[in-house]
């Protein structure tokens, strides 16, 4: 017997189970599915050390969904963004502004937490929610759509319908290709090293991203780790330079993340293993299909730069919520208006930050001479660095 739901979530990755909960919050009846059960402790081999800033639009869906009050007391706020040029010939910061959220808002830019533990929370919420089932280890595989329902096939070899689903299963979503949507990719020959470090000078709440070569290191600040100020770090290069210095041994690794680092921290410490994630952009060249929504990866995808990636993904989710009735949910005219609200912000945000990155790529020395000069000129404008500041966190 096909069991019917409001919603199904294809995909439990953090955007995935946020929804859950947030149209389990609203009293809709959902099914969320992963082909790979969650990972929720640090320690874990598999745990996802890569960390997530929410910035301020998307505290609103995750009050709606339960969630924020869990997140909160983990959280460590992001109240400066520093943006420093090393790109000089030696390694030694040049140029330096800081964009304080004291200038637009009574509020910081955002609030930084492990991925590992956010998967945490969202789960414990989900078992809160009698109308919300989640289903590790089981996969969308099939798809079917009808003008009043889909009916998707999962890997245990059951199937389901709902009124609406939501694609949230990552940048190569299996129900995007099951509806024919095209994507767009750009691949930058980059790769990013995930990891968290421990350093003698406090952080002060500021995320400090340093550009000379290959990608921004970025310092994301965290709790203090046994003591000491900790930082999460997420350092992009070319693939194989990430490749190379993901293979090297602690103390020599150290040795070039400190040089890397400018020594703005002092001398860092590594507190975790070290992950390795490719970097694309990439974008869907339409965000529904029949009764279907795509959201977050399985929509579109961005460098790690900032904190564009999952904000992208609570706006796509802030829509989808706003525009649910009972009476209209999954038809045309609700995925029609999704697509609407979504789809060009998403792109402008995917060319703008896609042409950040190849910026902070550059390796030629005159070329990196030429980006301190037009960012210090850009930076010290306070007009066009409110604008910017505005721009980036998503508020008027």
């Amino acid at each position: 017997m096909r069991e019917n739901f409001d919603i199904v979530v294809s995909g439990g990755g953090i955007a995935g189970l946020t929804a859950a909960a947030a149209f389990g919050a609203q009293g809709y009846s959902v099914l969320c599915v992963d082909p790979t059960p969650p990972v929720i402790a640090e320690a874990d081999p598999s745990s996802d050390l890569r960390t997530t800033a929410f910035l301020q639009p998307s505290v609103r869906v995750l009050e709606l969904a339960g969630l924020w009050h869990r997140f909160s007391s983990h959280a460590t706020p992001l109240q400066v963004m520093r943006i420093v040029d090393a790109g000089g010939e030696t390694h030694e910061p040049r140029v330096s502004h800081d964009f304080n959220a004291a200038d637009i808002s009574d509020q910081p830019f955002g609030w930084n937490l492990p991925n590992w533990l956010l998967r945490r929370e969202c789960l414990a919420r989900l078992q809160e929610l009698p109308n919300v089932t989640f289903r590790a280890g089981i996969g969308t595989k099939t798809l079917l759509t009808r003008e009043t329902a889909a009916l998707i096939g999962l890997s245990d070899g059951s199937s389901v319908s709902a009124k609406l689903l939501v694609a949230a299963d990552g940048r190569n979503s299996p129900m995007r290709t099951a509806l024919g949507i095209d994507v767009r990719t750009t691949r930058f020959g980059q790769k990013a090293l995930a990891f968290a470090v421990t350093h003698p000078v406090p952080h002060d709440n500021v995320s400090t991203e340093i550009h000379r070569s290959g990608g921004p290191f970025t310092f994301v600040p965290l709790p203090d780790r046994d003591g000491k100020p900790c930082s999460a770090i997420v350092w992009m290069e070319t693939g194989p330079e990430a490749a190379r210095l993901a293979a090297l041994p602690v103390p020599e690794f150290e040795e070039q993340m400190n040089l890397r680092s400018c020594g703005l921290f002092g001398e860092l410490h590594l507190a975790t293993r070290r992950t390795v994630w490719p970097i694309i952009s990439q974008i869907a060249t339409q965000f529904y299909g029949e009764r279907t929504a795509l959201m977050a990866e399985a929509a579109h995808v961005v460098p790690p730069i900032g904190a564009q990636g999952l904000n992208m993904s609570l706006a796509d989710l802030t829509a989808l919520v706003d525009l649910a009735t009972p009476e209209g949910l999954g038809t045309v005219q609700m995925l029609r208006a999704y697509n609407r609200r979504r789809y060009r912000d998403v792109a402008l945000r995917v060319s703008g930050v896609g042409m950040l990155n190849r910026a902070s790529m550059i390796e030629a020395q005159p070329l990196r001479d030429m980006r301190a000069r037009l960012l210090d000129t850009m930076y010290s404008t306070s007009p066009i660095r409110h604008s910017l500041m505005k721009m980036g966190i998503g508020v008027s």
